[in-house]
């Protein structure tokens, strides 16, 4: 046995059964041992390592294993690190296995030689190791697995090419030798006592008390809404945790931040209690004043507390135990006056969204395109949102329900992981459908190839339904409007227009499936369509730049802003005005909270 025999062996020790990856010499030894193993686990071949990372990264987020990425040395482990950062960043267990020169041409400046433990160190900064000798596996392998699920991380194994093709010797029983043995022990944490003691209190205390979850309070559902039960809370969601509680709870406001639901930020505003579950959201902006709310916080991790605001108790243990925990000492509001307001908020905020999605476009609005999307959703679906303006149109028009799933680049909030993470999330589950929501920009940046990484392997999963939906205004519109709202700059064309390409020509030139939509009647008939395809289908929405994705919380003087850029930048485009702050004008009519509560502000902003 060979030292890449035993590698690709003690990954299927630990149960892994994919490993995303893209070819390259300095794995040679790897790739032979493959052939070896029959393909187990299962070599998939992506169009780029970086997608091949994304890949794993939606592999993990949507399977709960962990996700295992492969590449050649130089620049195959150079292109691996933004999708790394992604898993980084999102706490996603991810582990990547690169290639390196011989160890006689290290320190000789040959060909593809990069100092990779350096390259590394960060984005593996828990676990970065090189096998330089037989013995050091297999240590360093269940280490980098161990890690990697423990601390919800990335770590990463360096393998020159030349130890690859040595034979492959255990450690031994003797001076300097590390064995080693499989498998990671369940463990739930819980805090002490009297720590859930007196953040009961805290708890107790509030009239007006608001939860904020995140993807760490997924495995705790029935808990916390027992909890939001108990104290007549409300629950808002961080965009990784959207997927942690459905949307059709009418206590539930949805998202929260620049991304956000208008009843979230208003459940903030008005909250004298706060629970964060699970959730590292970091724009303290969007939570309650810093004088305003005592505040309580549970998380896993202990170095995550305590960061986002002036936590009052810091709970460190697994959310579902430490809420089991918690519950018992929880006593039952009886004023049902804050619950009543928001559910209010939060079913007018649907209605707005109608309206919102309503508005006459040129020629679609991207809104509707989503917000059609929503009751046609299967229960099983998985969702996929690339970053952009395709992210807010996720974030506010999407309802979860039943077993959803859904995810995007929370904190990276990186171009491109759109189309890739649903592939990974295919090898995950082929049994389910899977829909991408992508800008064109991202498309065009890597999502087209990766249709191709699609077209070679749908045939084999049980559910061949997987949608991508592309956007196509022809702008990179998140950047676009950012310019305008927050610098009052106009568009500048050079930077951000975007050709025009028929993407689903594309899908169908390739085996695929795929339409063109133009009308705004084509839409809902264009999403059936998808959705009893029989193969991968991606839909071309020709969408309206001129929409803006601005925050539901905005100012006027940004909305002003955003406007004057406009006629100053896009004067023949004026129309775009009307059009595209209709739905805006329509939440600041009288009878809507808004950042200005002095006397007569409604009409004012009504007004304007």
């Amino acid at each position: 046995m060979k030292v890449s025999d035993f590698i690709l062996q003690r990954l299927r020790d630990w149960d892994v059964e994919h490993v995303f990856a893209y070819a390259g010499d300095g794995i040679n030894g790897l790739l032979a041992a493959w052939g070896r193993a029959e393909d187990n686990p299962r070599f998939i071949q992506a169009r780029h390592e970086e997608m091949a990372a994304f890949e794993a990264v939606g592999y993990a987020k949507f399977s709960g294993k962990v996700g295992v990425c492969a590449a050649t040395s130089g620049p195959g482990a150079i292109h691996l690190l933004n999708g790394l950062y992604d898993a980084k960043l999102d706490h996603v267990p991810v582990v990547a296995i690169v290639g390196q020169t011989n160890r006689s041409a290290m320190g000789g400046s040959y060909q593809q030689e990069v100092d990779l433990l350096s390259l590394y160190k960060d984005v593996a900064s828990e676990f970065c190791e090189m096998v330089t000798v037989p013995e050091q596996l297999p240590n360093v392998i269940d280490r980098a697995m161990r890690t990697a699920y423990a601390k919800r991380t990335v770590t990463a194994i360096v393998i020159p090419a030349d130890v690859q093709e040595l034979d492959y010797s255990p450690p031994t029983h003797s001076f300097k030798m590390v064995p080693s043995s499989l498998g990671l022990a369940d463990y739930a944490p819980i805090p002490a006592a009297h720590e859930i003691t007196r953040a009961a209190e805290v708890l107790n205390a509030g009239e007006k008390v608001a939860v904020l979850i995140g993807q760490g309070a997924r495995g705790a559902r029935a808990e916390v809404e027992q909890l939001a039960e108990l104290l007549g809370a409300g629950v808002a969601k961080a965009l990784l945790g959207k997927d942690a509680l459905p949307d059709d709870l009418p206590y539930v406001t949805g998202s929260i931040g620049l991304l956000g639901t208008r009843p979230s930020y208003e459940l903030m505003r008005g909250c004298d209690t706060l629970l964060v579950v699970g959730s590292s959201f970091p724009y303290t902006q969007f939570m309650p004043e810093l004088d305003q709310a005592r505040a309580v916080q549970i998380d896993i991790d202990p170095f995550m507390v305590g960061l986002r605001y002036p936590f009052e108790v810091n709970l460190v243990g697994d959310a579902r135990e430490t809420l089991k925990a918690l519950l018992p000492q929880l006593k039952r509001k009886k004023d049902g006056a804050w619950r009543k307001k928001i559910e209010k908020d939060t079913s007018r905020w649907w209605e707005v969204m109608q309206r919102r999605a309503s508005v006459d476009a040129d020629p679609i609005n991207p809104e509707y395109v989503v917000h059609a999307l929503d009751a046609l959703l299967p229960d099983n679906v998985i969702l996929a949102a690339d970053s952009g303006s395709a992210a807010n149109w996720y974030a506010r028009h999407l309802r979860m329900r039943g077993s959803m799933r859904g995810s995007l680049s929370g904190t990276l909030a990186t171009m491109g992981p759109g189309v890739p993470y649903v592939i990974g999330a295919k090898f995950a589950h082929p049994d389910r459908p899977a829909i991408a929501l992508v800008g064109d920009g991202a498309m065009q940046m890597n999502g087209m190839s990766e249709l191709i990484t699609a077209a070679k392997y749908w045939p084999e999963w049980g559910d061949p339904r997987l949608i991508v939906a592309v956007l196509n205004n022809q702008d990179l519109n998140q950047v676009t409007w950012e310019m305008r709202a927050m610098s009052g700059a106009p568009q500048f064309l050079p930077s951000q227009s975007l050709p025009d390409v028929p993407y689903a020509d594309f899908a169908r030139s390739i085996g695929l499936d795929g339409v063109r939509v133009e009308k705004p009647g084509e839409v809902e008939a264009a999403w059936h369509r998808a959705l009893g395809a029989d193969r991968p289908f991606v839909i071309d929405f020709r969408t309206d730049p001129a929409v803006p994705p601005i925050p539901p919380h905005a100012s006027l003087e940004q909305i002003e802003a955003a406007a004057t850029a406009i006629l100053k930048g896009d004067s023949d485009k004026a129309g775009m005005v009307r059009q595209g702050f209709k739905a805006k004008v329509q939440e600041m009519l009288p009878g809507h909270r808004h950042r200005n509560d002095r006397p007569g502000a409604e009409e004012d902003q009504g007004g304007k």
